[in-house]
């Protein structure tokens, strides 16, 4: 890559990232549907045109918003993974849990999904998404008592979920740091045997 395809690069996603984080604040105060791009941009200190490069419609904008935390959180909950085949519980150190730091660096994101009814519709797409990640951990192992899959990667999902919301909800009051020993504590009381595979 050349130098000034790297500046241009870099400088398109600055000009991305300005203007997803101009909309979230601006969906503080206003209905979606009453944000114009005129608000964005300048929210944003950008031109329209810089708008149009990248996108038709402030819709493309949310969207591409909002895939961005999900493919982030969804790294987020897979770094303890990295180069390990198969992840002990026991061993599992707080500061390999990276899904509050997710959460902190997203904090206006998600404080607009847990504090208004702006996104709420994404908050079960955010707990499908972790479902989806527990259902993945467990798909290898055997469970106890003929305990459902599905069933309990629901559950862990909403525990983890119900941790995030309660968080947001305090105003950040702990750091990320704390968080993920309190999840690991919790993780420790009720599966101190347990093993996942990553898939």
């Amino acid at each position: 890559m050349s130098t000034k395809s790297f500046y241009q690069d870099r400088r398109i996603r600055k000009s991305k990232a300005a203007l997803k984080e101009s909309l979230i604040a601006i969906m503080k105060e206003k209905d979606f549907k009453e944000i114009s791009i005129t608000d964005i941009v300048q929210t944003a200190d950008l031109n329209r045109g810089t708008f149009y490069k990248h996108y038709q419609y402030k819709e493309e904008l949310l969207e591409e918003a909002i895939d961005d935390v999900i493919k982030d959180l969804i790294d987020s909950y897979r770094e303890p993974y990295q180069g390990v085949e198969v992840l002990i519980i026991n061993k599992l150190s707080s500061s390999t849990i990276k899904i509050f730091d997710h959460v902190e660096k997203y904090s206006n994101f998600y404080s607009l999904l847990v504090k208004s009814n702006v996104l709420f519709e994404l908050q079960k797409r955010i707990c499908d998404e972790l479902k989806k990640l527990v259902l993945q951990d467990i798909t290898n192992q055997p469970l106890q008592h003929n305990i459902n899959a599905n069933l309990i990667a629901s559950y862990q999902a909403n525990a983890i979920w119900g941790m995030i919301s309660e968080w947001i909800q305090s105003e950040f009051i702990y750091s990320a740091a704390y968080m993920a020993e309190q999840l690991l504590a919790i993780l420790h009381l009720n599966s101190a045997k347990n093993t996942y595979r990553e898939t």
